[in-house]
């Protein structure tokens, strides 16, 4: 027994020495594991997606009967009280379920919703279809909407792609549900939906398209309309038949593909040409509000922001708005047709705001160019890019004006030059042009000037002057802002000139007047006015942007006889933009242009949705801008009387010196070629008199004086600046006319071989710095000649001695003949030389011998001739000294 026990004892010590073999999990066990972790992480999955979902259709709206039910539409009418367009349920003949044939239904649900009486709001089938097409191809890519959904969306969601508001779509679907039958929602649909033409509802599509009650339709009617919710105006039959085809014969084939129509009706009915059945189009009675869309959608905006309690779609309201009818199909037709400027492409973009100078009141808004959706992007009001140079007068020149009562002469140096934080500033043509005033630079639009203007009145004051013309500023405002680097939108703009039409007073830009109720109550819903600026910053203001206009930048928008003032505008891309979009030199991705008469005001912008397509500098893109001012305002001016703006009692004239720096009034001497007609502040107009163009003191001692031995005119004169002066001296004979003899910067002048019997008259005046004196003058007679002695016979045979002269040349003889004796007919010698030879009859000139001899010349050398003639007595001087 004991050795048992020692053999078990033995055994239980090798056992725990050696390790123990481990045992094999079973498949089941291991199974088990992962499917309790599977569904603990589908529990936490639930529960983290009902909490996800909880927190995404939190801000769902109220399931609101009131507007599942046909609204009441609200009417617009124009400033003369002439109706535009309804706005809520538009054109709309309501049906009941009982009356929709089955054809119509069948139609509409194998195109929209094949398993709508089988599913409670969402349809998970379709889902997971499209879950996967959003996955693989993007979200958004593929909708699985149900009739249900689509009522709900149309009532009470927007169209944005996103999950947060598909969340809430499927919860209030689920809620329609279980609180409305199948046939109640499939009603409501049918009613709801848009059909183009400004029409709601497949009845009143029905009767617009094919002129019949749904029950006289037959099937490839029914199913073009049922094809044409999904874009009703891509699918239109009357504007784009091949696409309303295409769809049509798409909803037959899945009408045959869920049992609804066999495989021959299908085919016949796509046989059928699609206009076949369709109204003829003399006889089709279509309301087009395209003209107004844009205009419609800023008064559903105003109306909604303002007055939230008010529902411009159900509640029936009169809305008075500030629209002119004319002006509108205008400003339309120029953006949507070629009838007055060639665009580039149909994807060239502009927004366009029009309004009263005197009223902020928006007589006509574009929108855009070739916009099919109603109530889309807005490029007058939604869009906000970079302003360029129309930000110029708002964010230097006017604050300047304003804050510092600068002048419009105030000079400025267009130099090499720096923002504060010592980055470079350029301007558009990479040039400076030196001294120029205010006036030039802004119509010039040359940016450094802009930038020191902004430097002097500061950031803070610029802002605060911007901010008053209805932007809102709050931060990120810098230097650069003058120019143009903060996003605005056209109607800011818009609204921000206007103030300097308006004589310094702004008004909010707005498009609704009035508002009445169905009850008669009627709300006055026009802003107050108010004074934001001097009526000299608006007055100096707009009379240097209508040299803007007239010489400047933007002489494209000028119109003939009519007093407009605007500013140019373009923007740039940055470097890292140029290399990565391949942009060329000189293109642009925006193009403005602002202006104004005192009646209207306008700002519009120009270029492309996407910054990457850009305007090209090639003289034409970049100016549309300004051509469509020029046309709409043109065209809004035509039979209106146009005032010029009026000078207010708060400025003055002033009558600068071109060039002064600082600006000094010109003196009555500044050539008139010199002088520029500015506008101060009053009292605040230069008070130094420009001296560069004084009169300089004229010469004084003028003199002439005939030298009858050198036979010259011996000209001197004084001038107590000499050393740094010219003289102009001109000369006349008798009464002839004036000739310049010469400028010099001598005091004296000889005029050789005068005239004789002859009056000589002289000018000399100073010339120095560009400046001129009045001239000095004087007179002078020469005298005739002597009479011609009778000639005397040289003596016969008579050979030249001591004191003799030999014959001279009798051709081409003169008084100038040298004799052989030491005498002169000078009377300086001992003998008279004989002065044989026939010279000139001119005997005033030096008759010399050399000689001791009786030299019997062509005079009578008498004694007394040989005695030295008196000096005719100077004429007295005309000009004495000052």
């Amino acid at each position: 027994m004991s050795e048992q026990y020692k053999s078990r004892e033995e055994r239980r010590k090798q056992q725990q020495q050696s390790p123990k073999p481990k045992k094999k999990k079973s498949g089941k066990t291991l199974f088990k594991k992962i499917f309790l972790t599977l569904i603990a992480l589908g529990i936490v999955g639930m529960i983290a997606g009902a909490a996800t979902f909880a927190f995404m259709v939190k801000d769902a709206p109220e399931l609101d009967p009131a507007l599942l039910k046909d609204p009441i539409p609200s009417v617009l009418l124009d400033i003369n009280g002439e109706k535009i367009t309804e706005v809520g349920a538009g054109n709309l003949d309501y049906v009941e379920y009982e009356d929709i044939p089955d054809l119509v239904e069948n139609a509409f649900l194998a195109t929209e919703d094949v398993r709508f009486y089988e599913h409670n709001g969402m349809d998970l089938i379709r889902l997971g279809g499209a879950v996967i097409a959003n996955v693989t191809k993007g979200f958004g890519s593929e909708g699985a909407s149900t009739i249900t959904q689509q009522v709900v969306k149309n009532s009470f969601l927007n169209n944005e792609k996103t999950i947060s508001r598909k969340a809430q779509e499927a919860w209030l679907s689920f809620q329609l549900e279980r609180k409305y039958t199948k046939q109640e929602i499939f009603e409501m649909y049918v009613n709801k939906i848009y059909m183009s033409e400004n029409s709601h509802g497949v009845l009143t599509a029905s009767r617009l398209y094919f002129g019949k009650d749904l029950d006289e339709l037959e099937l490839h009617e029914a199913a073009l309309l049922a094809g044409m919710p999904q874009s009703p105006n891509n699918y239109n039959p009357f504007t784009h038949p091949e696409n309303a085809e295409k769809r049509r014969n798409i909803v037959l084939s899945l009408m045959n593909q869920h049992g609804f129509i066999s495989e021959e009706q299908k085919t016949e009915a796509q046989s059928i040409p699609i206009t076949e059945g369709l109204v003829p189009e003399g006889e089709r009675e279509i309301e087009d509000d395209t003209p107004y869309d844009s205009f419609v959608d800023v008064v559903i905006d105003e109306v909604t922001e303002k007055y939230p309690d008010l529902d411009i779609f159900s509640d029936g309201l009169t809305i008075h708005t500030t629209a002119d009818k004319d002006i509108q199909k205008y400003v339309s037709n120029i953006l949507n047709s070629e009838d007055v400027i060639q665009y580039p492409d149909e994807e060239f973009q502009a927004g366009i705001t029009l309004l009263d100078s005197s009223n902020g009141e928006v007589r006509a808004i574009g929108g855009g160019r070739n916009q099919e959706v109603k109530r889309g992007f807005n490029f007058a009001t939604d869009q906000k890019r970079q302003a360029g140079s129309t930000f110029k007068p708002i964010a230097g020149y006017a604050p300047a004006i304003e804050f510092n009562q600068w002048g419009t002469y105030h000079t400025l140096v267009d130099e090499p030059y720096k923002y504060s934080e010592g980055t470079e500033v350029n301007n558009w043509d990479n040039s400076f042009k030196g001294t120029m005033t205010m006036r030039q630079a802004l119509a010039e639009s040359r940016n450094i000037p802009a930038v020191k203007a902004i430097q002097e009145v500061g950031t803070e004051q610029s802002m605060e002057f911007a901010n008053r013309l209805g932007f809102n500023f709050k931060d990120e405002y810098y230097e650069s802002s003058v120019l143009g680097t903060k996003a605005v939108s056209p109607m800011e703009m818009a609204g921000a000139y206007s103030a300097f039409a308006n004589e310094g007073f702004y008004t909010d830009p707005h498009t609704v007047k009035a508002i009445e109720m169905r009850d008669g109550t009627k709300i006055d819903t026009t802003p107050e006015s108010e004074a934001v600026m001097n009526d000299y910053t608006a007055f100096m203001i707009t009379d240097m942007l209508k040299t803007a206009i007239s010489s400047g930048t933007g002489t494209t928008a000028n119109i003939q006889g009519l007093p407009v003032a605007g500013k140019t505008g373009t923007t740039n891309y940055t470097a890292e933009e140029k290399q990565k979009y391949d942009i060329p030199n000189g293109a642009t991705p925006d193009a403005w242009f602002a202006g104004y008469t005192t009646n209207y005001t306008a700002a519009i912008w120009t270029g492309y949705e996407s910054r990457k397509t850009y305007l090209p500098s090639n003289g034409y893109d970049q100016k549309i801008a300004q051509m469509l001012f020029k046309n709409i305002m043109q065209y809004a001016s035509e039979g209106k009387e146009t005032a010029d703006f009026k000078m207010p009692n708060s400025v003055e004239k002033v009558a600068i010196e071109k060039g002064s720096n600082p600006a000094k009034l010109a003196s009555e001497y500044t050539p008139s070629d010199q002088i520029i007609t500015e506008y101060a502040v009053k009292g605040n107009a230069p008070k130094t008199v420009s001296e560069k163009f004084d009169k300089l003191e004229a010469p004084n001692g003028f003199n002439a004086k005939y030298n009858k031995e050198a036979n010259t005119i011996e000209l001197v004169w004084k001038h107590k600046d000499k050393d740094n002066t010219q003289f102009v001296v001109t000369g006349a004979i008798n009464d002839g006319g004036a000739q310049e003899l010469t400028t010099t910067s001598e005091t004296s002048l000889t005029i050789e071989n005068p005239e004789p019997d002859s009056t000589y008259t002289f000018t000399v005046k100073a010339v120095q710095d560009g400046k001129e004196s009045d001239a000095a003058q004087t007179s002078v007679n020469i005298p005739a000649n002597e009479e011609e002695p009778e000639e005397v016979e040289p003596p016969e045979e008579e050979t030249p001695g001591d004191g003799q002269q030999p014959p001279g040349d009798e051709e081409g003889g003169n008084d100038n003949e040298n004799g052989n004796g030491d005498g002169n007919n000078s009377e300086n010698g001992d003998g008279n030389g004989n002065n044989n030879g026939e010279g000139n009859d001119n005997n005033n000139g030096n008759e010399n011998g050399n000689g001791n001899g009786n030299g019997n010349g062509n005079e009578d050398n008498s004694e007394e001739e040989n005695q030295s003639p008196e000096e005719e007595p100077s004429p007295p001087d005309e000009n004495p000294e000052e």
